[in-house]
């Protein structure tokens, strides 16, 4: 299984009754997988993994691996305690999806020895691929990183720490130890701002926040990076997503729930994000939809 392009990370839509909304999911999958998605990873961090049951991602998942029909590879995310995680892996796998995005286990920090115990117990429950998520409590040095690799069905690493440094030493471990099929890609919120740096160390792999709302706008930075259009990416980064970037640092949580918004502006309802996450105010709205709106004046759209 390898990726291309751009990986998507649908929102998770919540009803009038705030359950999950399947019909709103489907919707918003198909919508991303139509536009050039290279992958779903659903119920992930821009999913609001930290606020859905085991069921619910059950749902999420199965609903992801219907509306693909095996046209891109569908990921769902597992994590925390390893009992839990066990358990949402077992769903996952039970709801069709091709493989897990193992986030980190919380509020602990063990050492390198027992996240690399934590994978292999994750690992040996499940025949899906495992794509393990390095940010937080659990970053694996470069030598853990290619014992990581070298498990069953670990097929990537995704990274959400920023240290181009230590990608750079982690990449050349574990591709000295699994070779060139082994996938990493750039994790972190509103990726297109790091994308032309982690391309220069062996990672053109990346999740792309924006492509949930603005796919034109995400496609065509992509496509800018991919080509050497750096007039092109730089004019992107400048006028639409370093002003994003500024607005999803003013309040903690909008990395997604600025996201959620912008799904909502461009049409489909998928209902506001959870506690502790919290909505846009009505100002951060406006200066959300004027950056979308701009972002598709500079892709011609």
């Amino acid at each position: 299984m390898t990726f291309e392009g751009i990986l998507f990370f649908p929102v998770t839509p919540f009803g009038g009754d705030g359950g999950v909304d399947e019909d709103a999911l489907a919707e918003h999958i198909e919508n991303g997988v139509g536009a050039g998605a290279g992958g779903v990873f659903v119920a992930c961090g821009t999913g609001e993994f930290h606020a859905l049951s085991p069921a619910e991602i059950e749902t999420c998942a199965r609903v992801a691996a219907a509306v693909t029909a095996g046209r891109v590879p569908v990921f769902a995310a597992a994590g925390g305690p390893l009992p839990v995680a066990l358990e949402q892996v077992r769903r996952i796998e039970r709801a069709g999806a091709d493989g897990v995005l193992l986030m980190p286990p919380y509020l602990v920090t063990g050492p390198q020895r027992g996240l690399l115990e934590y994978v292999r117990a994750v690992s040996a429950a499940t025949s899906l691929r495992i794509i393990f998520y390095q940010r937080g409590a659990a970053v694996p040095t470069p030598g853990t990183a290619a014992e990581m690799a070298a498990v069953p069905n670990v097929v990537g690493i995704k990274d959400g720490v920023g240290s181009i440094e230590l990608m750079q030493r982690t990449v050349l471990a574990v591709r000295r130890e699994a070779g060139e099929g082994f996938q990493f890609f750039n994790g972190l919120p509103t990726a297109e701002m790091t994308a032309q740096a982690y391309r220069t160390i062996g990672v053109p792999l990346y999740s792309s926040a924006v492509f949930g709302f603005a796919p034109e706008v995400a496609l065509r930075f992509h496509r800018a990076v991919g080509t050497g259009d750096d007039t092109t990416a730089r004019t992107l980064l400048e006028e639409f997503y370093e002003p994003l970037v500024a607005l999803r640092e003013e309040v903690s949580g909008y990395p997604v729930s600025l996201v959620k918004a912008g799904v909502r502006l461009r049409g489909l309802d998928v209902g506001g994000v959870r506690p502790p996450l919290v909505d846009p105010t009505p100002e951060h709205l406006e200066r959300l939809d004027a950056l979308i709106g701009r972002g598709l004046e500079l892709v011609g759209r």
